[in-house]
């Protein structure tokens, strides 16, 4: 696990790069008479695919934790940003060198040896590395002793090469490959398929990877807290001090923590069982459905692998599930809820489908458009899942409470609340389970990252 931290300092999903709308470029620039953004107003940032730094969504938007803290250092400052594409961390980092690109924010762990080639900015997130291996490796290392012996592959250029080299120090024996060619994410779906035996992550990249790979273990934490963050070149302490000023000030914080939200904070603790079945699944029941997700798509806008998520919360794809309460087929609609839907046959898969994808939009619409995405949606799922009324009553509860009815962080806290005897009396629907709600989209919301490929 990972924790936030200012400082002054599966299939892999796919990543389309063209059409960006930041004005991505997949070339190193070749000039090198670079002036600074303050000048020119353009942010020049090299950085790497991944899902933890930059990656294009289905819908070809650029998203990506990295992506979010450029984007909005850039708006406080008035600039635009422009992105190059590399391939590794080594290039990522060579880019830098040649003095051509103003910024390289590709999930970079700061460390001394860095600190000489290039003037530290600051940090965002404290990450551990982790050894990684198959799940059935046997024997598995479970301490540095271990290790000799236990055939790693690691990315080029990488902080784990530095990881492994003092360790040896310390256990000699240990031997490694850097690959060029393979990012981390990439070797780490190999070690899935047992193409490679091990290889070394930061924590933050197991932690996603582990749910599209539910057969990736992590063998040991090979250090103690380091701090990932952002590089300038040589002679860049003005852009270096600015960008520190900006991550620990108010705008900073509040954008490491929207980022936080969106990329991580839902991350449950890894269920093996759960991901593998899921991943099972997809391969195996989806298919049968994933054609009537993408019609209820173009029916209602709700996005077709968010619909496959909910069901997967639902019934598990199940088109004849049934409920002790009486809630049935692939989208657990209750009768009355069928009813007002023109739905006749709940075990009926398309008709089922069809239904919940017009309910959850209903959910959606009714609620607030000043409220912004992905807010809105988390919102529409909680309303699906406790209902409108109680969803009403918590946004109510949370203006009293100060708190704002249109974040779903805030919302996070408040729903509970619902199931409080000190709260729920004063509200007009009494109590309900308002936990649930919480844990419900957090479960869809890992759901869709990890189905999210099969529609791509």
């Amino acid at each position: 696990m990972f924790r936030w931290k200012f400082a002054a300092g599966l299939v892999i999903l796919p990543l389309l790069l063209a059409g960006c709308s930041d004005n991505t470029s997949t070339s190193q620039p070749t000039t090198t008479d670079i002036k600074p953004p303050s000048e020119t107003g353009v942010l020049k940032v090299a950085t790497r695919n991944g899902s933890t730094t930059y990656y294009v969504d289905r819908h070809e938007n650029p998203v990506g934790p990295e992506h979010a803290l450029i984007s909005a250092y850039a708006e406080s400052r008035g600039w635009q940003v422009e992105w190059t594409m590399l391939d590794s961390t080594s290039d990522v980092l060579a880019a830098l060198e040649s003095g051509n690109t103003h910024l390289a924010a590709a999930g970079l762990t700061h460390l001394a040896s860095r600190d000489e080639r290039f003037v530290r900015g600051p940090a965002h997130t404290e990450i551990t590395e982790q050894l990684v291996c198959h799940r059935d490796a046997r024997p598995m290392p479970r301490k540095p002793a271990d290790i000799p012996g236990t055939d790693i592959v690691v990315t080029a250029g990488s902080s784990y090469v530095e990881t492994l080299n003092k360790l040896n120090e310390q256990h000699p024996g240990i031997v490694f490959e850097e690959d060029a060619d393979r990012t981390t994410e990439v070797i780490l779906s190999d070690v899935a398929e047992r193409d490679v035996s091990c290889t070394v992550a930061d924590s933050n990249i197991v932690q996603v990877m582990r749910r599209h790979f539910p057969h990736l273990e992590v063998a040991m934490t090979l250090t103690q807290g380091r701090n990932l963050g952002w590089y300038m070149p040589k002679a860049s302490e003005n852009l270096a001090s600015d960008a520190h000023e900006w991550m620990n000030s108010v705008e900073g914080d509040e954008a490491i923590g929207l980022m936080e939200n969106r990329y991580y904070a839902y991350i449950g603790d890894f269920d093996f069982v759960d991901l593998r079945a899921l991943n099972r699944r997809i391969e195996d029941r989806l298919p049968d459905f994933i054609d009537q997700f993408r019609e209820a798509e173009a029916k209602t806008g709700m996005p077709a692998d968010l619909l496959a998520a909910l069901a997967y919360q639902e019934s598990h794809w199940d088109p004849a599930a049934k409920s002790p309460t009486g809630v049935r087929g692939i989208m657990m609609l209750t009768r009355r809820t069928a009813e007002s839907l023109g739905v006749t046959n709940r075990l009926d898969p398309d008709a089922a489908i069809d239904g919940g994808a017009r309910y959850l939009a209903d959910r959606h619409r009714r609620l607030p458009e000043t409220i912004p995405e992905p807010d809105r949606t988390f919102l529409a799922l909680a309303s699906y899942n406790i209902g409108r009324g109680h969803l009403l009553d918590a946004r109510e509860l949370a203006r009293n409470l100060n708190k704002n009815p249109d974040s779903w962080q805030d919302m996070t806290e408040v729903l509970p609340l619902k199931a409080d005897k000190r709260y729920y009396p004063s509200t007009r629907y009494g109590y309900a389970r308002g936990y649930e709600p919480v844990h419900y989209v957090q479960r869809i919301r890992n759901y869709r990252d990890v189905i999210r490929s099969a529609f791509e």
